[in-house]
């Protein structure tokens, strides 16, 4: 099954010449959005892409440039266009989402006292476990690590394609999925200066077999991208807007 990927923005959390790491993803009439960060509502803007045309948004962790963006979203999903876009979250997530991001901004409106679900269909999503969440996409959540005991997640999409969240590097993960998965594409964040604290660095992305690297798409990058142009092995940044299409059957 063939789906489109694009990156709304492809910029680390401080960037800002290539906004949030938020991607949209495309198939079979179905616009599914992976993060929305505090400039995705921007971002879509510049692309002239209408939030009413994303169906769904699946939520990898609860930094602001993943989910800064969220209240927005559904305020003008529900006001403006009278929708009830999908949720997918891991479900552990669900209560921290509500009680500690969105409660402040969307508990109060015109009907009361509102929760989350009355702006969402919200569909937990159990971590290692696949699930179609419509036909011919699927999703698979990864613990990953970033911060120290922050729950975080990578996604398999159809079982081809891993998109990395926030992660400090994970040889181990990689060649399952370079190896045993045999993905077609990984999209991998990449810290391009400084120690890998809480994300992957250039430098330890370098290590990788070149057979590895020529399968990796480099996102969450700074604004100083363009100095490390040539600098990325058989890796390639990234580009935002850019549609890319990957064959991966479900």
């Amino acid at each position: 099954m063939k789906f489109q990927l694009r990156m709304i923005g492809s910029g680390s959390a401080f960037a800002k010449a290539y906004y949030n790491n938020n991607a949209l993803v495309a198939c079979n009439g179905y616009t599914l959005m992976i993060d929305c960060g505090i400039l995705a509502p921007m971002a879509l803007h510049k692309m002239n892409f209408p939030m009413n045309d994303i169906q769904g948004v699946l939520v990898t962790h609860l930094h602001a440039d993943h989910i800064g963006g969220l209240e927005e979203y559904a305020l003008r999903m529900k006001y403006m266009y009278q929708l009830r876009p999908s949720l997918y979250i891991e479900e552990n997530l669900i209560e921290p989402l509500w009680d500690d991001s969105l409660k402040a901004g969307l508990r109060y409106t015109v009907e009361g006292e509102s929760t989350l679900r009355d702006f969402f269909d919200v569909v937990p999503l159990k971590c290692d476990v696949r699930q179609e969440i419509q036909p011919g996409l699927s999703v698979e959540l990864i613990r990953t690590k970033h911060f120290p005991n922050m729950p975080s997640y990578s996604v398999v999409l159809n079982d081809k394609v891993f998109y990395s969240g926030d992660m400090t590097f994970n040889r181990a993960l990689l060649d399952e999925m370079f190896v045993r998965r045999q993905c077609v594409q990984v999209l991998h964040d990449c810290q391009l200066e400084g120690n890998g604290l809480v994300h992957s660095t250039l430098n330890e992305l370098l290590s990788l077999p070149e057979e590895y690297q020529e399968r990796i798409l480099l996102m969450h990058y700074g604004d100083s991208m363009p100095d490390y142009m040539g600098k990325t092995g058989k890796m390639t940044f990234i580009e935002q807007h850019k549609p890319y299409e990957f064959l991966a059957a479900p």
